[in-house]
């Protein structure tokens, strides 16, 4: 049988963690590993709670330093490997990503995708409760990254994303460079250059209610830079 994971990353975020945990595990197909990079908050012990229900489909990593979202997600990735997952999907904790679509994205998957994509803007714009400004920074941040780097995903910075096994096997974990925002644009880039099939699957992005958000401009336009230097090295046939 087919094994599929969620990973989420997790910093303070103990007023969504049980609701988050509770909706995906609705649905039998899939697992969560939590990634806490030790939360002042108590997230860390509320997910340990949450364990005793939830002792065979609910894991928890608790890493020791705050290194960002990149780091997380690639810690999530060595455990899934290890634990032979089929399936590895990336999602917040913070019920932006809405867990029903995890059946239709791991459809995809099951088909001929190596690579499945949440994305907000493969079909319009759909995103709820983000200020206009915040919209239009991510969405032309989106189309300049597909005009440095040709990538033909129009959700290029999506953070709601699954994976097959073979494709993360593929990748060279040391050599992903970038560990906040640029992360996800990075990891597409390689997957993409190197000739897997993706799919971007239309979703509805709702900022969350609860909690402080981890973004902010300054992580946006160090994201933006991180693109040409992925453009570059591409150019020297430097990307793995």
């Amino acid at each position: 049988m087919d094994k599929a994971l969620v990973i989420i990353p997790t910093y303070n975020e103990v007023e969504n963690i049980k609701s988050v945990v509770e909706k995906t595990l609705k649905n039998k197909t899939f697992d969560i590993l939590v990634v806490d990079d030790s939360s002042p908050d108590g997230t860390a012990h509320l997910v340990l709670e949450l364990m005793e229900t939830y002792s065979d489909r609910l894991f928890l990593e608790q890493r020791a330093l705050k290194e960002g979202l990149g780091k997380a997600y690639i810690h999530g990735f060595r455990w899934a490997l290890e634990k032979q997952y089929d399936f590895i999907f990336e999602m917040d904790a913070d019920l932006s990503h809405d867990p029903k679509e995890l059946s239709p994205m791991l459809a995809y998957l099951k088909s001929d995708y190596d690579l499945v994509i949440g994305s907000r803007y493969v079909d319009g714009i759909n995103v709820v409760n983000w200020p206009l400004s915040r919209i239009l920074l991510s969405y032309f941040a989106s189309m300049y990254v597909r005009w440095i780097t040709f990538m033909p995903i129009k959700d290029p910075t999506a953070g709601f994303v699954g994976y097959t096994r073979e494709v993360l096997e593929q990748l060279n974990f040391k050599k992903i460079k970038f560990v906040g925002y640029a992360f996800q644009i990075e990891m597409k880039f390689k997957i993409w250059s190197k000739g897997y099939k993706f799919k971007e699957h239309p979703i509805v992005f709702t900022n969350r209610v609860l909690g402080v958000s981890k973004m902010n401009g300054r992580i946006i336009w160090e994201a933006l830079s991180a693109v040409l230097i992925l453009r570059i090295k591409s150019l020297f046939k430097q990307t793995q």
